[in-house]
């Protein structure tokens, strides 16, 4: 039983915590599909709160885990409320989406859908020092993959119910909020180092690279911190394109089968007539 509860990437237990939690995304999905949008808004914003709620409590336990704090001391120094704030790439979602979804900002939305999103995927897919590798029901644990994985369904979810869709002419606007968030989240390491509330403050990478290969790369291109994180938006475009294809090849699609079913049924009204 022990070893079934170990969740690592790509494990059975990993597609079972997979599995669950698509299964509350398809059927928030089919539950809200006839409701106004209204309430999508209020039950997506809910889910965000109490995912932040839950959050709050994953950290406390995280505070007090003398295990994972002997295992990060070298690396971190060791846990620090002021360094646990949802103001990571991976979670910042708990904070935005009900900005977003109650105040209908479509822009903040598509930053929710496409960067909020695929980072809480890869922080699940690549979990850090102290979440690989250990039972799920340790509250670490449950912590971090249930607060990921509520980021990732509530992302989708501002799509499966109508709230955003996303399109080309977006993603200029999309790149700006990008920017201007990132820079607020830099402003606010700048702060926390300087009032010594967190010596080594570096939420969304906006310091430094911090050993990851790529920002090390963009970082000797630009080594100017903030600004060295411009060049992600090389890759970021191309993703945020090719997703956004998919959504107009479907609607597309869409267009054509109900163009198609319009002229059938015109043609079978108007046979009778002609006869």
């Amino acid at each position: 039983m022990d070893n079934f509860a170990i969740v690592k990437p790509f494990n059975l237990t990993f597609f079972m915590v997979t599995a669950f939690f698509i299964l509350i995304l398809v059927g928030a999905s089919l539950i809200m599909r006839n409701k106004s949008d209204r309430a999508k808004r209020i039950v997506i914003s809910s889910a965000a709160v109490l995912t932040l709620i839950g959050f709050i409590f994953y950290k406390y336990f995280l505070s007090i885990d003398a295990a994972y704090d002997e295992m990060t001391i070298v690396t971190t120094g060791g846990f620090n409320w002021w360094g646990e704030l949802p103001l990571h790439l991976c979670n910042i979602n708990m904070l935005l989406i009900p900005v977003a979804v109650m105040l209908d900002l479509q822009m903040l939305m598509s930053f929710c859908f496409f960067v909020g999103s695929i980072c809480a995927a890869l922080a699940i897919m690549m979990p850090g020092l102290g979440f690989d590798h250990y039972s799920i029901f340790l509250p670490r644990m449950m912590g971090y993959f249930g607060t990921h994985y509520m980021v990732v369904i509530m992302a989708i979810a501002i799509v499966t119910f109508g709230l955003y869709r996303p399109n080309f002419k977006d993603l200029p606007k999309t790149c700006v909020v990008i920017t201007v968030i990132t820079f607020c989240v830099y402003l606010i390491n700048l702060l926390l180092i300087h009032t010594g509330l967190h010596p080594n403050a570096n939420y969304f990478y906006s310091l430094r690279p911090v050993g990851n290969p790529l920002l090390e790369l963009f970082y000797k291109w630009i080594p100017i911190p903030f600004l060295y994180l411009l060049p992600s938006l090389l890759i970021l475009v191309p993703y945020m394109a090719l997703v956004t294809t998919g959504f107009w090849l479907a609607d597309r699609k869409r267009r054509e089968i109900t163009v198609s079913g319009t002229e059938a049924e015109a043609e079978s009204t108007a046979d009778p007539a002609n006869d």
